[in-house]
């Protein structure tokens, strides 16, 4: 069988795995979650007990779930390396430090917004403390990442890697939260426009907005929740 990566929508972290399959250019497929709906049924957490995407299905059936673990086990079977670099390298080490971050401070910055968006009974001035909380937090991660960013094309070199997918998930996030300008970041948004721009992660915001875009043939077919559920769930 073939990996199946379960992405969500709308604007998940996922995105970015997405585009990290095509990059690699090996067979997979997808399944799509709806992280307001699907995601929050009870039979979810037979494939993830925290009931979050992203979610791998190995080629051995097993459940992987957190995007970091996710990213290594793509690492470890890239013999080409397409995505990631020689093991031990100092390119490897660059690559996973920046993954690393990018899966916890500077995601984690966005979670007091989330929780003030997605809060079920409104509480205005908590509301209103969670996003001057979390628009500082955001800003601070992104003053971090600027210092962090190079001269090289993208994050560990002239050609994309995991470090830069990641990125794609989580970096549209200023904007949806209207926090700042990316302009404010110059060296960060030259990146972020190198790398929305390439044909790997167009194709998956593609899919995740619901459209059917021609890949490059790596992505074989789509299949349902309820039948990954019912045939891997735990």
């Amino acid at each position: 069988m073939h990996p199946i990566l379960l992405y969500g929508f709308p604007s998940g972290t996922s995105l970015g795995l997405i585009a990290a399959l095509e990059w690699l250019g090996q067979p997979y497929d997808l399944c799509r979650v709806d992280m307001l709906g699907e995601m929050r049924d009870p039979s979810y957490a037979r494939l993830n007990p925290r009931h979050e995407t992203p979610v791998l299905i190995t080629d051995d059936g097993r459940p992987i779930s957190e995007t970091v673990a996710i990213a290594a086990y793509l690492a470890a079977r890239d013999p080409d390396r397409r995505i990631s670099f020689e093991p031990r390298s100092a390119r490897s080490d660059r690559m996973h430090q920046l993954i690393g971050f990018l899966n916890t401070g500077f995601t984690g910055a966005f979670g007091p917004l989330w929780a003030a968006m997605e809060m079920e009974t409104p509480d205005p001035d908590f509301q209103a403390a969670l996003r001057r909380f979390g628009r500082a937090a955001v800003i601070e991660r992104h003053d971090k990442l600027e210092d962090m960013v190079g001269e090289s094309r993208f994050l560990v070199g002239d050609t994309p890697c995991l470090a830069d997918a990641l990125l794609a998930g989580v970096a549209r996030w200023l904007e949806f939260h209207e926090v700042a300008d990316i302009g404010r970041w110059p060296k960060l948004h030259a990146l972020r426009q190198r790398v929305e721009a390439d044909p790997a992660v167009l194709f998956a915001t593609a899919l995740e907005n619901g459209d059917q875009p021609p890949g490059n043939g790596a992505l074989q077919k789509h299949v349902l929740l309820t039948d990954v559920i019912s045939q891997y769930g735990r």
